[in-house]
């Protein structure tokens, strides 16, 4: 079964762990829940953590980070 999820970083912590990667569904439907990747709390729907991430516009490293994290062997 292919991971239908990929990590993201987020510019604030997790309110719980303090984790900044969070994983989030590849549909990325507004409605879908965003998890933290290291203890699963639910840290919210994905349009408003989209809203964040737009707000905070990570640098060109911060997304080349991302990208290469979230790489797929083929």
């Amino acid at each position: 079964m292919h991971d239908l999820s990929e990590d993201i970083r987020l510019p604030d912590g997790c309110p719980n762990c303090g984790s900044h990667r969070a994983r989030v569904s590849q549909v990325k439907n507004p409605d879908d829940k965003v998890f933290c990747a290291s203890c699963n709390t639910v840290i919210g729907l994905y349009g408003e953590v989209k809203e964040r991430l737009i707000k905070a516009q990570p640098s060109e490293t911060e997304q080349l980070l991302e990208k290469a994290a979230n790489k797929k062997p083929s």
